[in-house]
């Protein structure tokens, strides 16, 4: 059984529902360790050789797969450049997809796209096209001795490319997705709608912070002052029983959201109408 990195609640207005964390994805990939070319040790930081006892100049140092303990396969750095592929060098787009098509489980790491001076006006033409079209570049580009598939999708007048998680590396996880025995009412239903709407709001990141490294950062300024800072009150909870008095009570608490007002549309009135009208008046 896949073993949990998290495990807690996840509140939803009164509701506390207990859930643990399982690693989504892990990626896949060949480590080279730092050896010391003269005895194969490995190098520890600074460059220091326990086996030599003496601090080793980045000249001496090989790479090394370790297959078993303390036994490198040896390489060379011209050996590496070899089996280089083109997309060592060369990011070559693959095909275009829908963004909303990609599961965002394979995202792995974000970078900024930006182009070198003589390169503006092609990169401006793709980042409009992208735009206008509405989709999304794949691409293959091999970096930190892994070659990736990416995603370049446009963002704020410029091109984002996220690394990719292969199907390989995704993991499944059994209990994941079951609905077995569950059976909701439509009353149920319809108020968590209710609440998702009464807390619907527009995405501002800057609205979120790290209260965790804020705490840390008040409480390292305190243990240097002397001081003690007071620890953080957690509520108690538990699994919600009725359902329906829970979201019930949730909503009561929340405040209704602003009705969003019609927009006012302009009534043309027909000019033959308007001596009609004022025909009758009279």
């Amino acid at each position: 059984m896949a073993t949990s990195v998290w495990k807690g609640y996840l509140t939803f207005g009164l509701l506390s529902i207990p859930i643990r964390l399982f690693s989504a994805a892990r990626s896949e990939r060949i480590s080279l360790n730092q050896l010391h070319s003269v005895c194969h040790s490995r190098i520890k930081m600074p460059l220091f050789c326990p086996t030599c006892d003496r601090k080793v100049e980045r000249s001496e140092i090989v790479k090394g797969y370790e297959y078993d303990d303390d036994q490198y396969v040896l390489f060379k750095e011209e050996e590496l450049d070899e089996i280089e592929p083109d997309s060592g060098r060369t990011m070559e787009i693959q095909e275009f997809v829908k963004l909303e098509e990609v599961d965002p489980l394979y995202f792995e790491s974000s970078y900024y796209v930006t182009p070198e001076d003589e390169g503006r006006k092609a990169y401006h033409l793709l980042l409009k096209a992208l735009e206008q079209s509405g989709y999304c570049a794949i691409a293959k580009i091999t970096m930190h001795q892994r070659e990736h598939v990416v995603i370049i999708r446009p963002r704020n007048n410029g091109l984002t490319l996220h690394t990719m998680y292969y199907q390989s590396e995704i993991r499944d996880l059994a209990e994941y997705g079951r609905t077995d025995n569950i059976e909701l009412k439509d009353a149920e239903k319809k108020l968590a709608v209710q609440l998702i709407e009464n807390l619907a709001a527009e995405f501002e990141p800057q609205k979120y912070r790290d209260e965790y490294q804020e705490g840390l950062r008040a409480l390292i300024a305190a243990k240097q002052e002397g001081k003690q800072v007071a620890g953080v009150s957690h509520p108690q909870r538990a699994p919600v029983v009725d359902l329906l008095a829970a979201l019930t009570k949730s909503l009561e608490q929340r405040p209704v959201a602003p009705a969003k007002k019609a927009p006012v549309r302009a009534i043309s009135i027909d000019k033959n109408a308007k001596r009609s009208a004022k025909k009758v008046a009279s």
